[in-house]
């Protein structure tokens, strides 16, 4: 492991003890007394809310347990964290890329530098569920300063690295934010614009370029760590044992709607739930059986990102490694196939779980049909068997049937092995897609690779995830089931069984922050989040997600039209189409939008 601060910008936190042994026994005993307590008072382990929402940042709700004995025990971010150290502490956590060397740190070290964060936030002036705004590309200091923020008993808000200034104010004030923590010069700016309309801010602290000019309440990752010295452990447990599952601990915006972002209430349990439940979807190796490795890319300030690449590489024992600063740089120029930030760190690191969204696999399906259409006739040939049979095995294998051709070994030599290692997913077992869903285009030609894409169906009001399909649930073109101890209903169903979609359980969110209004039409009286996406379920309950109502189109006839399958049919009939938009609202007529596939910029 090579020393972080050798590196400029690059700074982390060292373990406050050398002896990790000494301080595993101590994880363990502070764990052992939390759990003691917690089942000596277990009505304080049951959210004492009466309502399942609230608009109040120090709001408490009823969490929805039900009568399932079974159910997942509710906890805090800091038990799961704190868990993982304790159980896996010499296992690798997390890693970043500093120029052109991997700077690592391990779970016990993860754990000491978050609270070490947690420590300087208190000593900046950090208050109970003020907000700490986040805002840079994914890196250990991004998930540290993220950790350390809940720790210290504040709100953790991530931002996008897109949004202006005015978006950042309005974020910011919603959210009574303390702190800012940023990359760059560049997201510095932003702050620097707003700073005058912030009155709560005490704070901004830049983690990857040096500061080019000193400001009275600027400082460095580096220095900023040091004001922790001033913070005793028992002043930060304190903090950490008065926070509740049910209480506020995040705030996620949705990004794709027009005019102000709202501000989407998590808690402790929403997210420690979802992890929870979403760790039992799927498989994953834990230490000593083996160790997942994670490639994180997605802006973590997305709910359904951070979910897979925080909170569930901690409940796993996962190492998660990022990009290095320099990846988001494209100049705009073509490149060849198979290049790029992601793809060279992918053939890097070699993770075991890849998570894309439809944008990155039909980059990827782009690049893997310039590199055959560059091969010789006779090796496309090849291809073109071998993609046939993997096509016709895999379909028949969703329909029961597991035994595969002679020659299906054959084609995996030949054509499925070296497409994985061109993609950088050799070692790869779950491939996973998150977002709007993928075209049935797309599916097939990965499943003809034999890459099954197991779809994510959820929005950031249930924590990012709701339905996952898995190698036990796989269904096409479905998005898998319910989260185990989740409820899924469709209600004004149509003669196909299609209406609106509505999901119930731990992984609601609390509500929309000041805006009871709001948070009141999203949730009923019972609980249920009313998605407003349509959709069906079939009899094995597989959910097939159709589109939004607010996607519908209504003719001047009165006809309305559900664009989505149309959409989708061109893009399936014309392979040069990337994008296609149906419009027609108040006219006699629909027409599409249509852009083009270009170079590949991935």
């Amino acid at each position: 492991m090579s020393d972080p601060n050798e590196q400029s910008g690059a700074e982390v936190a060292k373990p406050i003890l050398t002896a990790k042994t000494i301080l595993k026994t101590k994880l363990y005993s502070k764990a052992l007394k939390r759990a003691t307590a917690q089942a000596s008072h277990p009505s304080e382990t049951k959210a004492p809310g009466s309502c399942y929402w609230t608009s109040e940042r120090d709001g408490e709700v009823k969490l929805r347990l039900g009568k399932n004995s079974e159910n997942e025990p509710p906890t805090t971010v800091p038990d799961l964290i704190m868990s993982a150290a304790t159980k896996y502490s010499h296992c690798l956590a997390i890693g970043s890329k500093y120029k052109k060397s991997w700077q690592l740190l391990t779970y016990i070290e993860y754990y000491e530098a978050c609270r070490r964060a947690a420590k300087a936030f208190l000593k900046v002036g950090l208050e109970r569920f003020h907000g700490v705004g986040i805002m840079g590309f994914n890196s250990t200091e991004w998930v540290i300063a993220n950790i350390g923020a809940i720790m210290a008993g504040g709100i953790s808000v991530g931002i996008l690295c897109s949004n202006s200034p005015k978006v950042c104010q309005v974020i910011a004030e919603a959210s009574e934010m303390d702190i800012f923590v940023v990359d760059n010069d560049r997201q510095l700016q932003k702050v620097n614009q707003i700073q005058g309309y912030l009155k709560h801010l005490k704070a901004i602290i830049q983690y990857r370029e040096d500061i080019q000019e000193v400001q009275p309440n600027l400082y460095s990752w580096k220095g900023f760590l040091e004001l922790a010295d001033g913070i005793s452990d028992e002043k930060l447990d304190q903090v950490i044992d008065s926070q509740k599952p049910n209480q506020c601990c995040a705030l996620v915006y949705n990004q794709g709607t027009t005019g102000a972002p709202k501000a989407i209430m998590l808690s402790h349990d929403n997210i420690t739930w979802t992890t929870a439940a979403t760790v039992q979807s799927l498989e994953f190796k834990c230490p000593p059986d083996g160790q997942e490795i994670f490639v994180s890319y997605l802006p973590l300030c997305f709910a359904g990102a951070q979910i897979l690449d925080v909170w569930v590489a901690i409940s796993v024992a996962a190492t998660v490694y990022f990009p290095s600063a320099e990846a988001g740089n494209w100049s705009g120029s073509a490149r060849a196939p198979g290049t790029g930030f992601l793809t060279e760190m992918l053939r890097d690191v070699q993770p075991t779980t890849f998570c894309g969204i439809p944008w990155v696999w039909d980059r990827m399906l782009d690049s893997l049909k310039t590199k055959h259409l560059d091969a010789t006739a006779f090796r496309r040939r090849i291809d073109r068997w071998a993609m046939h049979m993997g096509l016709s095995t895999n379909r028949r294998r969703l329909l029961g049937q597991i035994h595969q051709p002679l020659c299906f070994g054959l084609a995996k030599k030949l054509t499925f092995d070296p497409a994985r290692k061109f993609l950088g997913l050799s070692h790869c077992q779950q491939f996973l897609n998150m977002g709007s869903g993928l075209s049935r285009a797309t599916v097939d030609f990965f499943l003809s690779l034999d890459i099954p894409i197991f779809e994510v169906y959820g929005l950031s009001e249930c924590t990012g995830l709701h339905s996952l399909s898995s190698q036990q649930a796989y269904r096409i073109p479905s998005s898998g089931k319910a989260l185990p101890s989740s409820h899924t209903k469709v209600e004004k169903e149509n003669q196909d069984g299609m209406g609106n979609l509505c999901i119930w359980g731990r992984h609601i969110f609390m509500g929309y922050l000041n805006d009871k209004e709001g948070t009141e039409k999203k949730v009923d009286g019972h609980g249920w989040l009313h998605t407003n996406d349509l959709g069906f379920l079939d009899i094995d309950r597989f959910l097939y997600v159709m589109g939004n109502i607010n996607d519908m189109i209504t003719l001047s006839s009165g006809e309305v039209i559900n664009p989505n399958p149309i959409e989708e049919r061109v893009k399936m009939r014309i392979p040069i189409v990337r994008y296609v938009m149906l419009v027609g609202q108040d006219a006699p007529y629909l027409c599409a939008l249509l852009t083009m596939k270009g170079p590949c910029p991935s």
